[in-house]
């Protein structure tokens, strides 16, 4: 096939067949013929010669060019592709470094195996376009809700004609045991869209959270709006589900919106999830609050929560146990899931019995430091006295509150407490001495003689060994492995140590060994304060 005016027509309208065809763009299917020509003539003029085809996009005119680089006269490689700046001065005045020189040669006459050869890179442009133009398309709908028809099933997997493309909805995320048959229409969630060799794939969902905080905000319209927002969603699959939701209308009601008129909202959506039962909770900014609200429909007695730790407690009369905690666990997961809390439930008994042991184990230790009878030992207890420090060190009038104390008794009762603490710090420190704590640790400030024990026994001995500690390695902490939170023991955590006063201690002792530049730690000026200077 030559390249001919009688064929040059006909090259733009294939362009353009070809894009309506697949919907891209025409551009790009003139230049994957221009490809495929360049590459057709390269082959019958030589594959060492730069040979580049410009089709005109009027006229459909190709034309046939030979370039060749003007390089140093030293570095010329391949005589067809370059020229020297000697050579080039032949066919320009002034010949530059990087100059191009371009001579047009004859078409050329595509045999049957050229032709082929073109076919199959215009073939290959056009479908890596086409693939280009669907990741764009599908990435950009990536959270969002599509409608598609069920192709086939391979594998369990079902793949779902989406339009311009197909998605792939596995096994492990349809709901329960649906089953479907070709030609079924599905609406899924896009969960994800990578570009993969064999083209974009789209990975759909109906078990993913997001689909029902999706399909609730088609249903009512003040989510939509913005006026009422979805601030978490936990579900199990196919069986129970929870969504807290807030507004930002007083006016309008959060909960009762999204069930609607007799339901008629979530029973929407409930219909979508094969019938999966929704609980539909307020959401609260106080994480007690929201935590009752979520453990619905249990009662609760109390709730203890732990920050730091990331824990709650809580606390349900003994007939509400199993209805908080929920079939196989599901009603006290999904809070869980909600709240972004690990939840204890108890019951009044246990934690009654829980109490009662911890104040037998304060009045105990009372006793036995203290030397005092077991009335003495359980009023301090009763009035929030749980170590020796506090006992020790805490202003007289608080003891003079107690019933029966005066301050003949409050004084004896400090003097014993420190005595004891102070016979306790001097093994403690005996004992870190005899394991080789070195001066520079025993001196460094706000270290006491039990906590220097401690790092001994750890092999923490000099103050560089202690510079090179972690603060979570001191005061312990949280980390999660596969969705599970797991706790680190803390070497000092036993002495209450927070994470901020063991990064505060680290770091001071990282700049008195010079590791660390001091003016480093310094607050940087508020940039207001720049502004008024």
């Amino acid at each position: 096939m030559a390249i001919t005016s009688a064929n040059q027509l006909e090259l733009l309208q294939t362009a353009e067949a070809v894009a309506r065809e697949k919907m891209i763009d025409p551009d790009l299917v003139i230049q994957a013929m221009e490809d495929s020509l360049a590459r057709a003539a390269k082959s019958r003029y030589g594959a060492e010669m730069d040979i580049r085809v410009r089709i005109d996009r009027k006229t459909g005119r190709a034309s046939f060019t030979r370039v060749r680089t003007v390089v140093e006269d030293e570095a010329v490689e391949n005589h067809h592709a370059q020229m020297s700046v000697k050579q080039a001065k032949a066919h320009l005045a002034d010949p530059q470094i990087g100059d191009e020189i371009v001579d047009e040669v004859p078409p050329v006459d595509l045999g049957r195996i050229a032709a082929q050869s073109a076919k199959q890179v215009i073939l290959q442009k056009v479908r890596e376009a086409e693939r280009d133009r669907q990741y764009e398309e599908f990435r950009d709908r990536a959270g969002t809700i599509i409608n598609g028809v069920v192709k086939r099933e391979e594998y369990g997997n079902v793949i779902v004609d989406i339009g311009r493309g197909e998605g792939i909805l596995r096994r492990n995320e349809k709901i329960g045991r649906e089953s479907y048959r070709i030609g079924d229409r599905v609406r899924c969630y896009i969960k994800d869209v990578r570009r993969e060799a064999r083209g974009p794939q789209v990975f759909l969902s109906r078990t993913d959270p997001q689909f029902m905080a999706e399909l609730f905000k088609m249903e009512v319209p003040e989510i939509y709006d913005g006026i009422i927002e979805i601030k978490a969603v936990a579900r199990d699959p196919g069986s129970r589900a929870k969504i807290a939701v807030i507004s930002y209308d007083n006016s309008i009601d959060p909960v009762g919106a999204c069930v609607g008129m007799r339901g008629s909202r979530v029973q929407a959506v409930v219909n979508e999830l094969q019938g999966e039962k929704i609980d539909i909770i307020p959401w609260n900014q106080d994480q007690a609050t929201f935590l009752v609200n979520a453990l619905q429909p249990a009662e609760v007695s109390k709730v203890v929560i732990d920050e730091e730790a990331g824990k709650i407690e809580v606390v349900v009369p003994d007939e509400q146990l199993s209805l908080a905690i929920g079939r196989r666990g599901q009603n006290v997961r999904l809070a869980s899931q909600l709240t972004g809390l690990d939840i204890d439930i108890m019951t009044e008994a246990e934690e009654s019995s829980r109490r009662q042991a911890e104040f037998a184990e304060r009045t105990k230790l009372f006793m036995d430091t203290l030397d005092v009878d077991e009335m003495m030992a359980q009023l301090l207890v009763s009035e929030g006295f749980t170590n020796l420090e506090e006992v020790a060190y805490v202003e007289v009038d608080e003891l003079l509150s107690i019933d029966g104390f005066d301050e003949g008794t409050a004084g004896e009762l400090q003097a014993r407490a420190r005595d004891y603490l102070e016979a306790v710090n001097a093994k403690a420190m005996e004992n870190a001495r005899a394991m080789g704590v070195e001066d520079s640790l025993v001196n460094f400030e706000g270290l006491t003689p039990q906590m220097l024990e401690a790092l001994a026994l750890d092999g923490i001995k000099t103050l560089e060994d202690f510079a090179t500690c972690a603060d979570w390695e001191l005061a312990g902490g949280w980390t999660t492995e596969n969705g599970v939170r797991k706790k680190d023991d803390g070497v000092l955590e036993k002495f209450d140590m927070s994470l901020e006063e063991a990064q505060h201690l680290v770091m001071t002792a990282r700049v008195m060994l010079g590791w660390v530049d001091p003016t480093e730690l310094e607050p940087e000026p508020a940039e207001d304060a720049e502004a008024e200077a």
